[in-house]
């Protein structure tokens, strides 16, 4: 599987980095002792951080710049990562989905940086490409029903949309029946070491998912 970036993309965020992780996986609902850790991560947040700071998060900031950069407005389409964030911070605990969501969304709220999640074998084609989102393009957002994704950055398969960093398309969804995991990890600017971040994703998914054959890129 290759990412590729179109260029403008890279002309308007030039640090741009994208970690991708593929694995065998067993996908469950979601265990205590994961969730346990996700209560104690949202503690941590939600002491170091008033609302008005999450923003300023360094790889946060980078994402909403590159959103205005491209013409969209990022209060009104947030970056998963600030969206979790907002969440915990406002004394509210995240929806509890499944392993592979949650400790997706686990690694996204303590990095800072969007992170889309995908059934591998859901994806059409053996290359993702990073463009912008265009006029009338059809999105489904999971939860959101049809997205604007005129102006966000935007993942695309062979068939079309699969990912923004303000959500991911339904079409490629995971569920409890996902067996093979897709990751990418968004550093449009780094905060936590992007290294960091892949390698604590791949033993959270050996931990709690089972994980075997992990694959790791960075494009």
């Amino acid at each position: 599987m290759r990412v590729i970036v179109e260029q403008v993309i890279k002309e308007t965020c030039p640090a741009v980095r994208i970690g991708l992780i593929r694995a065998d996986v067993v996908n469950s609902d979601t265990p205590d002792e994961l969730w346990a850790e996700i209560a104690e991560a949202s503690q941590r947040i939600r002491s170091s951080y008033e609302l008005s700071w999450i923003n300023k998060r360094p790889a946060i900031v980078a994402n909403r710049n590159l959103y205005k950069r491209l013409g969209k407005d990022p209060n009104r389409y947030r970056v998963s990562s600030e969206a979790l964030c907002r969440r915990v911070v406002k004394g509210m605990d995240l929806y509890r989905i499944n392993t592979l969501v949650d400790l997706i969304n686990l690694v996204s709220m303590c990095s800072g940086y969007s992170i889309g999640g995908f059934d591998a074998d859901k994806i059409v084609g053996d290359t993702v490409t990073l463009g912008v989102g265009r006029h009338d393009e059809k999105f489904e957002g999971i939860g959101r029903g049809l997205l604007n994704v005129e102006g966000l950055p935007l993942y695309r398969d062979a068939a079309g949309g699969i990912g923004s960093p303000t959500s991911d398309e339904e079409r490629t969804k995971i569920t409890l029946s996902t067996t093979r995991l897709q990751m990418q990890i968004n550093a449009f600017g780094e905060e936590m070491p992007l290294d960091d971040a892949i390698n604590w994703s791949i033993a959270l998914l050996e931990k709690y998912a089972s994980a075997k054959n992990v694959k790791v890129d960075i494009f």
